[in-house]
């Protein structure tokens, strides 16, 4: 689905992963779940851009609904994989620490799990090799991505800052739909490491001159940094608000 020129997306307010698309190739932030892999085939098909045009993966952190079919692109077509070098274990199988039990609700727990595994997440191949990135790094992909680091969430979570789409993802530093409650609107996420110092990394995203926010779950948020920050800080008060 195209959100902006150049600026598409793959998945939904579930999981979601995004393209970054150039003349000169094609930059994927996140890798989603294996079942995402049609899906970016299908988009590829509709812009007419073969799979190989996929220059590198730029992963916002080494979560296994995050690094989804990156090791087959990686594999088969040899893809870079990019990832803040803290979680390039993670992204390679090391097992995450036990976080804090969040708030859930039935309905929108049994969906998340429901189309998780339906995706394949019970299928998900760790990376066998990565490129550590660390904070500042220009990458060589289109789009020029930019890394800034946000830990928090993992120690090695990133923001992906794309100014040639005037685009920040976010992955999971923060959400916009919640999937153990479906709360909506700008808020923490679930399954994070240290939400002290998740919290205290939002304001990494202040200064940025950007038109979207997108996390990798819930909808991108089309408005500026500072809107956002603000939404994030009120639900952090109401954590139960709609």
């Amino acid at each position: 689905m195209e959100l902006a020129p150049h600026l598409h997306r793959i998945g939904n307010d579930i999981v979601a992963a995004h393209l970054i698309v150039a003349d000169d190739g094609i930059t994927l932030v996140d890798a989603g779940l294996p079942g995402h892999y049609r899906d970016v085939v299908r988009e590829l098909g509709v812009l007419g851009r073969p799979l190989s045009d996929v220059k590198g993966i730029v992963l916002t952190h080494g979560d296994s609904d995050h690094i989804g079919f990156a090791e087959r692109l990686r594999s088969e077509l040899g893809i870079p994989v990019f990832i803040g070098a803290e979680d390039a274990d993670r992204a390679k199988g090391a097992k995450p620490p036990a976080t804090p039990k969040d708030p859930r609700r039935i309905g929108p727990t049994v969906r998340f799990f429901a189309y998780a595994i339906a995706k394949g997440a019970l299928r998900i191949p760790p990376l066998r090799d990565v490129t550590p990135v660390h904070d500042g790094d220009v990458l060589p992909l289109p789009g020029s991505p930019e890394v800034i680091a946000m830990p928090g969430h993992s120690p090695g979570s990133i923001a992906v800052h794309v100014p040639a789409v005037r685009a920040v993802f976010v992955g999971d530093e923060l959400t916009t739909r919640h999937v153990l409650t479906g709360v909506s609107g700008p808020q923490p996420a679930p399954f994070t490491d240290d939400q002290a110092g998740s919290s205290a990394s939002i304001e990494r995203l202040a200064g940025l001159d950007v038109e979207w926010v997108i996390p990798g779950h819930g909808a991108p948020w089309r408005g500026d940094a500072p809107s956002l920050i603000a939404a994030y800080r009120a639900a952090e008060g109401h954590p139960t608000a709609h």
